[in-house]
């Protein structure tokens, strides 16, 4: 009882932590598709601001969902939007509530995980609080899922199907009738949100009918649990495929009426012609090596021997070893079985922790490894079955003060570090392009960044009929290229009230400096970890290291 109640104080600690470090905010930028996929879509689409808008959302080559972006991202900022317009909150619309809003729905959403671990853990003979303590106090609860990622909605939709599939705790009970609609309606959606969400949904899907076919005596109500599930997941395809034809066609049903007045087979034929559905462009894309290897290609056992480990450390590497183990375990069970001829027609393992829990673990992430593109993210989903294996009362927990540290570190490096002074930038620079004596003189001003993840351009808050502000995102650029830039800005201001500033990590600052151009204004951003460019270690253990872990936006001269 007294370690229950710690349990359930740390876990109410660690909730508080969440939600606490998501209004700070945080500052780690893990992936572009954070912002890409979601909010800068949305941005552009509800607030009218400059933004750049992905490939996956052109017309051209839609590949995106944009159903789930409008429930999420274009929700919250229909709601400040509206707070502006009737003049509730008369500055709303700022780089921290552009932010925040989103990464706050997504962190209510996140508790959806906490109440299925809890839900869940008796189902799987798993110790609740200790279940629950493990998912609040790992870094991928508490910076993956507060970010507006895919593969967020990815897990939590995962954590819901799982949730459905073991609402019976014995075989001998039929189940839930409500359960196969559900079903139909999460699988459908997840596969809309990232068609890897089938990887998932094998396994779950795969132990529902097997409860179905053991529970059900009647054929009849055996196809009724079926064609439940396949009428739903139709209706939900459908409802996508609406939305996604009408946003990326800009079609409308009075349109369409209106000239083939006469006709309505020329209405279904237009209809038909001018449908999107975007997952299947998605695996078009995606199945093509060649595209693949445009955004990396990576060994298959990546996820396995990386990936996993990076994401849940030691809980990774331990669910490795009771897998090899039960492997053994079955291997020799059942070549015992068959040189003597006898035993048990089915091969149970006693050991410690659910070996299903090991194949909902273990059986998406193969799956996964088979693509040669493998990033961290694409397995946070699996935090709810390993968390579950992890916690059952037969696994003794022998390296807390490990998983304690590897989680610090990893909240520290992904939540705070990781490419940590660009989001910062960016609330610096909004406030002072809006700044009241920017706003009584009109300027000119260009961002040139290099060597820095993609900036969101939603986060300065600039409307699209807003012309005095030009972003030029250089990327990884080389010093020759990116001086020849530097200087072309440097020799021609086209006004008096023309301002360049350029924004690089200062592992790469000696590049700027050996472009010869001078600058008036210099301010440092820390903390800033660049991967791409990472610091050099005798320049760490001297006392410029702060240069080293920091972002410069510099300010060009005109004394040039």
């Amino acid at each position: 009882a007294g370690s229950a109640m710690v349990a359930r104080a740390l876990w109410a600690l660690l909730a508080a932590l969440r939600a606490g470090w998501c209004l700070l905010p945080q500052s780690g930028y893990l992936h572009p598709d954070e912002f890409f996929q979601a909010t800068e879509v949305m941005a552009g689409d509800i607030l009218n601001l400059q933004v750049y808008y992905p490939w996956e959302f052109l017309s051209s080559s839609p590949c995106r969902t944009v159903v789930f972006p409008l429930m999420t991202s274009g929700v919250t900022y229909w709601v400040i939007k509206s707070l502006q317009q009737l003049d509730i909150c008369s500055s709303c619309i700022n780089s921290y509530t552009l932010l925040v809003c989103p990464r706050l729905l997504f962190t209510i959403f996140s508790f959806i995980l906490d109440y299925s671990i809890y839900r869940l853990a008796p189902f799987w003979e798993a110790d609740p609080w200790k279940a629950l303590v493990l998912l609040a106090g790992s870094y991928v609860t508490l910076v993956f899922y507060t970010r507006t990622f895919t593969n967020t909605l990815e897990g939590l939709l995962f954590a819901l199907l799982m949730l459905l599939v073991s609402s019976r705790k014995s075989i001998s009970s039929s189940a839930e009738p409500t359960s196969s609609p559900l079903i139909g309606v999460i699988t459908t959606a997840g596969f809309f949100n990232r068609p890897t969400f089938l990887a998932f949904a094998l396994m779950p899907l795969l132990y529902w009918a097997s409860l179905i076919v053991d529970s059900q005596k009647s054929i009849k109500n055996l196809i009724n649990h079926f064609l439940k599930l396949i009428l739903c997941a139709c209706f939900t395809a459908i409802v996508f495929i609406a939305a996604d034809t009408f946003y990326f066609t800009s079609v409308s049903l009075d349109s369409l009426y209106s000239t083939n007045k006469s006709n309505l087979i020329d209405v279904i034929a237009q209809l038909h012609e001018k449908m999107v559905v975007t997952p299947l462009n998605f695996l078009n894309y995606n199945l093509n090596p060649h595209n693949l290897a445009l955004h990396g290609s990576h060994p298959r056992v990546t996820h396995f021997t990386v990936n996993g480990v990076m994401l849940f450390g030691i809980l990774h590497i331990l669910a490795i070893g009771a897998g090899f183990k039960m492997l053994r375990k079955y291997v020799h069970q059942l070549v015992w079985v068959k040189s003597w001829c006898r035993g048990p027609p089915g091969l149970l393992v006693h050991s410690e922790g659910n070996p299903t829990l090991l194949l909902f673990y273990f059986v998406p992430l193969a799956f996964l490894s088979l693509f040669s593109h493998q990033e961290p993210r694409f397995l946070i989903p699996l935090i709810l079955p390993l968390v579950l294996f992890s916690a059952s009362p037969r696994r003794a927990v022998k390296w807390k003060h490990l998983i304690v540290m590897f989680n610090l570190l990893g909240a520290f490096l992904f939540g705070c570090l990781h490419q940590g002074g660009l989001i910062p930038c960016l609330f610096h620079l909004e406030q002072l392009i809006h700044s009241p004596a920017s706003s009584n003189h009109p300027r000119h001003y260009t961002l040139l960044f290099a060597h820095t993840y993609m900036p969101p351009r939603s986060l300065l808050n600039i409307k699209k009929t807003d012309t005095r502000v030009e972003i030029i995102d250089m990327a990884g650029s080389g010093e020759e290229t990116l001086c020849q830039t530097v200087e072309q800005r440097a020799s021609n201001f086209t006004c008096s009230d023309c301002h360049v500033f350029i924004i690089i990590p200062g592992t790469v600052r000696a590049m700027i400096t050996k472009c010869g151009v001078p600058f008036k204004n210099e301010t440092l951003i820390f903390p800033h970890l660049s991967m791409e460019d990472p610091p050099q270690i005798p320049i760490l253990s001297s006392g410029n290291w702060r240069s080293q872990l920091g972002l410069y936006i510099l300010e060009l001269s005109r004394d040039h």
